[in-house]
């Protein structure tokens, strides 16, 4: 008979508080990773979302609560839990001076892989992360895209079970994100859990399964990102300028009740059928001259009404 009980989460955090002085870094955060699902951290620089993944493998102690990896509690067995997972770090740990191959053959010593798995995992990595001829590049000569998938091919060398991104695509160009979206894709689905941290919203909305938000060390909303925005707000904003007295009376003309957002002179309101907003706007001084955007409703709505505070500002 198979059970139908639920699976432990692969990440566990209870009340877990990480101060530097008298500042809290996270402040009393609860936080269950589901295995196999790609799960996010978003917020702005500050909320704390780094400070948490380095008391997830092992980086950094908490100053209260605690925290369990596979079912192990962290702070008795660091050893145990970094054997069976990979962290990618914002910033690249690489050897400059070894080629791409050269420094995936140091990382899998680490792990005391023996010779015959070392190369066979190389060579699947090289072709997984579509390093071709750069594998046999000196580092130093790789372009910040290239030098990003050694950095995430050198954190899957042990094969984990839980792999660690700290925004792994800052700073990319588009095509090479949408490169790295789609082996974080076949990680996923071939049942690697992946705990992700990133300013990009569009990354988070097609990259992860569930989500927390986090401002000032703390969870403010935790769901899958369709599910944040269609309780938070609406599937569809439109967005433009007015002074406060004509958003009064745009919203005034709508009834009680309608999700909006003011960001300095920028009104954005929210309704699952624009068109709606589109016509009480025509009734305002400009009418259809007016400037308008129309788009869907995304995460960075949902953390703005939240909290007050854009996602790259200071949290």
């Amino acid at each position: 008979m198979t059970s139908t009980e639920p699976r432990s989460p692969v990440v566990s955090m209870r009340g877990v508080t990480k101060r530097y002085g008298e500042r809290p870094a996270v402040d009393g955060l609860d936080l269950d990773v589901p295995e196999g699902q790609c799960f996010g951290l978003l917020g702005p620089n500050g909320a704390g979302k780094t400070t948490t993944l380095r008391m997830i493998y092992g980086a950094a102690q908490p100053s209260a609560g605690a925290v369990s990896v596979f079912g192990l509690e962290v702070a008795k067995y660091a050893r145990q839990v970094r054997a069976r997972l990979g962290v990618t770090l914002q910033d690249n740990v690489l050897i400059e001076t070894a080629t791409a191959r050269e420094n995936m053959q140091i990382f899998g010593r680490h792990y005391l892989l023996d010779a015959d798995t070392i190369a066979r995992r190389v060579d699947t990595l090289v072709e997984f992360l579509q390093l071709g001829a750069h594998a046999d590049m000196i580092v130093r000569r790789l372009s910040g895209g290239f030098k990003r998938r050694l950095a995430i091919a050198l954190s899957l060398m042990n094969m984990p079970e839980l792999l660690i991104l700290d925004e792994p695509t800052t700073g990319l160009d588009p095509n090479v994100r949408q490169g790295l979206w789609s082996r974080v894709r076949a990680l996923r689905a071939s049942g690697t859990t992946v705990l992700i941290t990133t300013h990009y919203m569009d990354e988070a909305e097609r990259l992860c399964d569930r989500v927390v938000i986090m401002a000032r060390g703390r969870a403010i909303a935790d769901d899958a990102p369709a599910a944040l925005i269609s309780t938070h707000l609406a599937r569809e904003a439109i967005e433009f300028d007015c002074d406060e007295a004509e958003e009064r009376r745009f919203l005034s003309s709508l009834g009680n009740g309608v999700p909006h957002l003011r960001a300095g002179n920028r009104t954005m309101a929210f309704a699952d059928d624009a068109s709606r907003l589109q016509d009480a706007l025509r009734d305002l001084d400009g009418g259809d001259r007016r400037p308008i955007v129309l788009r869907p409703a995304n995460l960075e709505d949902v953390f703005l009404s939240l909290s007050g505070t854009r996602l790259d500002e200071e949290g």
